[in-house]
């Protein structure tokens, strides 16, 4: 299953660190949410893009969006990356890898590990209905933050 443009998003529940879950669920169908799947936490690109976004963090609030980065780490990996890296949003565990399959953003097998997350963005409008997509299958290609942001731009219209 993959979900895509004009899709309802479907809500879920992860870990962001031990004994700690947040509910996605209650934001989607309230607010805007940006769900941002990456490979593997304190690795060189999935680094990158994390710091992109919390060095740009500023520009990020103003399109006022809830943002989430979800990975299939542990939720003691997740929670020791945003820490590290200063990460200004919640990073989540996806370690069962239920929500990537959902999303249609789960490498079989990518090198020799099996079941990993593909980078991949999803925007979804506060109607709960996403308006962007965008999954690579290269773990290499960074995230075309421009598009993202154009995304909201356009905002709750874009599937309409």
């Amino acid at each position: 299953m993959s979900i895509r443009k004009g899709d309802k998003a479907p809500g879920f529940e992860l870990p962001a660190k031990p004994g700690e879950k947040i509910d996605v669920g209650t934001h989607i169908g309230r607010e805007r949410v940006i769900l941002l799947f990456f490979p593997f936490a304190f690795s060189p690109v999935c680094t990158d893009e994390m710091c992109h976004m919390r060095d740009t963090w500023g520009q990020w609030q103003e399109l006022d969006a809830k943002v989430f980065g979800i990975s299939v780490d542990s939720p003691f990996v997740t929670d020791r990356f945003r820490s590290d890296e200063n990460i200004p949003f919640p990073i989540l565990s996806d370690f069962n890898k239920q929500v990537c399959s959902q999303y249609g953003a789960l490498h079989e097998d990518l090198k020799g590990f099996k079941g990993v997350a593909k980078r991949s963005v999803f925007v979804i409008a506060a109607d709960g209905k996403v308006i962007y997509d965008w999954v690579t299958e290269d773990p290499r290609v960074q995230v075309p933050f421009d598009e993202v942001k154009a995304a909201l731009a356009v905002g709750d219209a874009a599937v309409r």
